[in-house]
C-alpha cells in the first residue's frame, strides 16, 4: 500500500496515512478509529480522548534501535482489570516491520510479532497459570508466565499496525526470563498472537534526549476536591493514581479517570518523616518525587511491629519506594520474576548475586497517606519472603493464603519481586534535605558490616608487600664482602681450639650482614665470633655450630647435621672490618678440617616478609572476629538462622 490522503468518513476532515503498512488511522479532530480498505474506508468506532500519561514519548518520535531507525507512528491505551493504564506505542521501521513499544510503570518492552506453528500445543488462557514455564514457543530461550489479565482499549492516536476496535477486552499473558527476553501471547483473537521481544533501557531506543525529555509531555498535577469535605487536593501522577488519601479529612478515596469516589475515612495514626512532595536523588536516579506513604505492620509472638514506606516517582524510572524499618533504610527497585531463580526454599539467585532466606512474614496495610497506583486499603495483607546478601535484599510479595481474622484485599495475582539497597540514615538526609534523622540500634537483615571495607585495604597492603619482598627476594642481588678458608689441624687430641683473625674487609652503610660457615668433612665446630670494625673497636657477637657427619662404609650411606650454619647481624656502619673467630673442633679426623667463612651484606629474607604480613593482619583478624561475631547477631533475628540447628522461631517479622 502507498500513503492515503481521505476524508475522515465520521466528519469529512482530511486524514492522511503516511505509513503505508499501517491498518488504522485515529482521526485527530473526531476520534474516529477509521481503517483503509482497498477501495474504501470504513469507521470502526470512536475512541475516547486520551488519558494524560506522564510519557517520555510521542507520536512522530523518532529513534534508533540495533542500529535501525524507526518512527513512533502511534498509540493506543488499555487499561487493566484493576484500574491501571498503559501506553502501547507503534515502531515503524523502514522495512516495513512493526515494533511493540510497551510502556507501563516506567519500564520498556520492545517486541515483534511472530509465528505460532505449534498452535495445538499451547495452553489457552484459562489454564495458564503463574510461574508456568512455556517450551513450545519459538523463543531463545523458555519463558515463564509472569502475568496474565484483560486489558481494554480505551482510547487511540496516529498510525495503528492492526486492525483495533474500540473498547475491545484483550486476554493476554507476559513472559519473561531471567535474562531480560520478554514475550507477550495475545488471546484476543481467533488464534493468539505472539510478540517477541526483550526489556529494553531507554537509552537503548536512541531517541534524542531533547526531544524525549521535553516538557510539553509532561503531566501537571490535577487540582480536584474531595467529595467527602469538599476540601481541595491535587494528584502529582494523575495518570497512574489509583487511590489518594484527602489532606484535609483523611478519607481514603479511589480514581478513576480523575473521579474521585469516597471510601472510608482513616485514623490519623502516624506522620510520615518525609514530607510529600519532597524531592530527592537516590543511587544516581533521576529526581524522585514523595507521592505516597503506607504503614504495614507484621505479629510475631503475640506482637505487632511496625515499619514505613514511601512510595517515590519519577518519569523516567516509575516507581520506587524508600522503606524504614527499625531506623534503617532502604532503597527498593521492582524487578522482573524471571529475572529471579530460586533452586531451592534456602536459595535466590539474582543475576550473579546468591541471596540467603532470611524471614517470610504476613503483612498488613495499617495506614495510608498520598496516591497510589494500585486500589490500596487499609488492612490489606500480603504475604512476603525476604533473601539477604548485604547491603542487598530482594524481597518477594504475593496474595495473601494464610487464614487470618483481618480484612484481606488483595488485588493482584502477581507475584512482585523487588531488590532492596541498604542505605544510612545520612545517605537518606543527604538526598532528601533532611536533619536528624534517627540512629539504627539493631542490626538489619541487609546491614553491612561497617568496617568490611578495611579487608580491600588489607589486601592491597598485602599486595604490596608481596611485590616488595618478590623484590628484595628475587631482584635486589646481594653482594658478597669477603670469603676466607682456615686449615684446623687433627690428631693432636680428641678436642681442639684456637682463635682465628680474617683478613679486613670492607662493609657497606644500612645493608645486613651474613656470616655463614661451612665444611665438607666429618668434623663438628663451635664457633663464637665478633664482627669488629677496626676504625672504632666497636664489635658485634654471633656463634655458630656447623654440625655434620657422613658415613657409608659398613653398610647403607647415612648423613647427620649440615654442611653449613649462617647467622644474621644488623646493618652495621660503612667501614673496615675484620672476624674474630674463637673455634673448637673435634680431632677424630685423619686429614685436617677446612672452615670456609663468607660474609655477604644486603641479604633478603623471607622471615622479614613473613613477619610483615603478619603483622599488617592484627587488625583485620580482629576485625573478623568482630565481622563473625555482627554475622551471627544478625542471623539471630531470623528463623532461617544457619548458626542454630534447633526449631525455635524467633525475631521481628519472622513467622513460622
Amino acid at each position: 500500500m502507498s500513503i492515503v490522503q481521505a476524508s475522515c468518513p465520521g466528519c469529512g476532515s482530511s486524514i492522511t496515512f503516511k505509513i503505508g503498512s499501517s491498518v488504522v488511522l485515529v482521526c485527530e479532530f473526531c476520534r474516529s478509529v477509521v481503517a483503509r480498505g482497498d477501495h474504501s474506508l470504513e469507521d470502526l468506532g470512536k475512541v475516547a480522548y486520551l488519558v494524560g500519561i506522564n510519557s517520555l514519548l510521542s507520536t512522530g518520535l523518532r529513534g534508533r534501535y540495533r542500529g535501525e531507525p524507526f518512527e513512533l507512528t502511534g498509540r493506543t491505551q488499555f487499561s487493566h482489570e484493576t484500574g491501571g493504564v498503559w501506553n502501547e506505542w507503534y515502531a515503524a521501521f523502514p522495512d516495513g516491520r512493526w515494533g511493540w513499544l510497551t510502556e507501563a510503570r516506567g519500564h520498556f518492552y520492545l517486541t515483534f510479532q511472530r509465528p505460532l506453528p505449534n498452535l495445538k500445543a499451547l495452553d489457552p488462557f484459562d489454564t495458564l497459570t503463574l510461574g508456568a514455564l512455556l517450551i513450545v514457543l519459538p523463543t531463545p530461550v523458555p519463558l515463564s508466565v509472569t502475568e496474565k489479565g484483560i486489558a481494554r482499549a480505551v482510547s487511540a492516536e496516529g498510525e495503528i499496525p492492526y486492525r483495533l476496535l474500540p473498547g475491545v477486552e484483550r486476554q493476554y499473558a507476559d513472559l519473561s526470563d531471567p535474562n531480560g527476553e520478554f514475550a507477550t501471547l495475545d488471546y484476543s483473537g481467533e488464534s493468539p498472537r505472539l510478540f517477541v521481544g526483550r526489556e529494553v533501557d531507554f537509552a537503548e531506543l536512541g531517541f534524542p534526549l531533547n526531544e524525549a525529555f521535553s516538557p510539553i509531555r509532561t503531566v501537571k498535577a490535577q487540582q480536584l476536591s474531595c467529595p467527602h469535605c469538599a476540601g481541595a487536593l491535587s494528584l502529582r501522577v494523575p495518570d497512574k493514581t489509583e487511590r489518594v488519601t484527602c489532606p484535609s479529612c483523611d478519607a481514603l478515596l479511589d480514581v478513576t479517570c480523575g473521579n474521585l469516589e469516597f471510601l472510608c475515612a482513616l485514623d490519623h495514626q502516624v506522620t510520615s518523616v518525609i514530607p510529600l512532595g519532597t524531592v530527592g536523588h537516590l543511587d544516581g536516579s533521576p529526581p524522585l518525587t514523595v507521592i505516597g506513604f503506607l504503614q504495614r505492620s507484621v505479629e510475631s509472638d503475640g506482637i505487632r511491629y511496625f515499619w514505613e514506606e514511601y512510595l517515590l516517582y519519577a518519569p523516567a524510572v516509575g516507581f520506587r519506594w524508600l522503606v524504614r524499618s527499625d531506623d534503617h533504610w532502604n532503597f527498593v527497585c521492582p524487578v522482573l520474576s524471571a529475572q529471579v531463580t530460586t533452586p531451592s526454599l534456602r536459595d535466590a539467585f539474582y543475576g550473579k548475586r546468591k541471596f540467603k532466606r532470611y524471614q517470610d512474614a504476613v503483612t498488613r496495610v495499617e495506614y495510608v497517606l498520598g496516591e497510589f497506583y494500585w486500589r490500596v486499603e487499609v488492612g490489606e495483607i500480603i504475604e512476603t519472603a525476604d533473601y539477604i546478601s548485604p547491603p542487598f535484599m530482594l524481597s518477594r510479595a504475593a496474595p495473601a493464603s494464610t487464614n487470618v481474622t483481618d480484612s484481606t484485599n488483595v488485588t493482584d495475582d502477581d507475584i512482585h519481586w523487588s531488590l532492596c539497597k541498604y542505605l544510612t540514615p545520612r545517605t537518606v538526609e543527604k538526598a532528601f534535605a533532611l536533619r536528624n534523622l534517627p540512629a539504627p540500634r539493631k542490626i538489619a537483615p541487609n546491614q553491612p558490616y561497617p568496617r568490611r571495607n578495611i579487608y580491600h585495604h588489607w589486601l592491597q597492603l598485602l599486595l604490596v608487600a608481596l611485590g616488595l619482598g618478590f623484590i628484595f627476594l628475587f631482584l635486589e642481588a646481594d653482594h658478597r664482602a669477603f670469603q676466607q678458608n682456615f686449615r684446623l689441624e687433627t690428631g693432636k687430641g680428641s678436642e681442639e681450639s684456637g682463635v682465628r683473625f680474617s683478613q679486613p674487609f670492607a662493609l657497606k652503610l644500612r645493608q645486613n650482614v651474613e656470616v655463614a660457615v661451612s665444611t665438607a668433612d666429618n668434623s663438628w665446630l663451635d664457633i663464637v665470633g665478633d664482627l669488629i670494625n677496626q676504625q672504632t673497636d666497636e664489635a658485634q657477637g654471633f656463634s655458630l655450630a656447623p654440625d655434620y657427619y657422613h658415613d657409608g662404609e659398613y653398610g647403607e650411606a647415612w648423613i647427620k647435621g649440615g654442611q653449613s650454619a649462617r647467622v644474621y647481624l644488623p646493618a652495621p656502619e660503612a667501614g673496615v672490618y675484620l672476624l674474630g673467630l674463637d673455634v673448637r673442633w673435634n680431632n677424630q679426623n685423619v686429614h685436617p678440617v677446612t672452615l670456609t667463612v663468607t660474609v655477604t651484606q644486603g641479604v633478603a629474607r623471607a622471615r622479614h616478609l613473613i613477619l610483615t604480613m603478619l603483622a599488617l593482619s592484627v587488625i583485620p583478624l580482629f576485625v573478623a572476629i568482630r565481622h563473625v561475631n555482627f554475622t551471627r547477631r544478625r542471623w539471630g533475628n531470623s528463623v532461617y538462622n544457619p548458626y542454630d540447628s534447633g526449631d525455635s522461631c524467633s525475631g521481628r517479622k519472622a513467622v513460622c
